[in-house]
Order: C-alpha cells, then sequence, then structure tokens
C-alpha cells in the first residue's frame, strides 16, 4: 500500500518554525516509501496524513499538531516495526541516563562528600553513558536495516 503525502496549502505555513517541521515530516515520509512496512500500518498513517492534510489550523496549533502527529508515526513505525529515525535511541538514552544512572551516582557522591551540592556532578556521568548506550542501539539499528535515512530534530 502506499504511503499519502503531507500537503499542506502554502498560506497555512507562516512560521519558519512550523515549515521547518512540516518539511522534516515530509521527508520522514518519503523516506517511510522506502522501507517495506505492513498494509495495516501504511493504512494507520495514511489515517494520519489525511487528518494532516484536512487542516485549517495556523501557527502554533498547526505546528502543536504536526509535532504530535510525527511523534505518533515515529512510535508506531518503532512499536510494529522497529523502524526509527537517526539518532533515536541516542536522544530517547541521553535523558535515560541523566535521570536513572546520573542522578543515582550524583546523589551518592554527594553523600560520600558530605556535601549534596555535588548532586550535580552524576548528571553528566549518566549523559555519557546514555549517550554510548544509545548511539550503539542506533549502529544495530543501521546495521539490520532498521534506520531512516532522516533526523529528527526536536
Amino acid at each position: 500500500m502506499e504511503i499519502i503525502k503531507p500537503y499542506l496549502q502554502p498560506e497555512l505555513l507562516t512560521d519558519t518554525k512550523t515549515k521547518a517541521l512540516y518539511d522534516q515530516l515530509q521527508q520522514l515520509l518519503n523516506e517511510l516509501g522506502k522501507k517495506k512496512i505492513s498494509s495495516e500500518t501504511a493504512e494507520k498513517i495514511n489515517r494520519e496524513t489525511a487528518l494532516i492534510n484536512s487542516t485549517t489550523l495556523r501557527d502554533k496549533d498547526l505546528h502543536k499538531m504536526l509535532k504530535q502527529k510525527q511523534n505518533d508515526l515515529i512510535k508506531l513505525l518503532e512499536k510494529e516495526h522497529k523502524i526509527v529515525p537517526k539518532n533515536y535511541y541516542r536522544n530517547l538514552w541521553m535523558a535515560v541516563g541523566m535521570g536513572a544512572f546520573g542522578l543515582p551516582i550524583g546523589v551518592a557522591f554527594g553523600l560520600l562528600m558530605h556535601n549534596i551540592a555535588l548532586l550535580s556532578i552524576g548528571l553528566p556521568i549518566g549523559l555519557g553513558i546514555g549517550v554510548v548506550v544509545g548511539s550503539s542501539l542506533d549502529k544495530k539499528a543501521e546495521a539490520e536495516g532498521r534506520q531512516l535515512d532522516v533526523e529528527i530534530k526536536h
């Protein structure tokens, strides 16, 4: 099944950030067209694209809606087919590393030194751990052919 491309009237895309997000969404769907996905997933994507094409929202509301649809599409692809954009896992694990590894390391270091202000030392350590883990998962996805040739910029 073919994936429908989004088309918005140019007068709706007055904001540069919204235009950039729209172009990113188009690029994501173009790259997705090169991958083999199930017809059920393609149908779900086409429903989301039809909602985008039929919108009359403008400015911040349009930006918010495009961002939400893009995130929904990425989550759907990751869940159904394990297909992800470039640096998806790096960005995900960066936050997880800071929260799951960095904070406990910082708390332990702060308590050992009897100065809880040193809590923030653990955050860059956790960030580094998260980047390493996420980058390795991204490399694995690329080696298995599950990575789209588009990077999502937030």
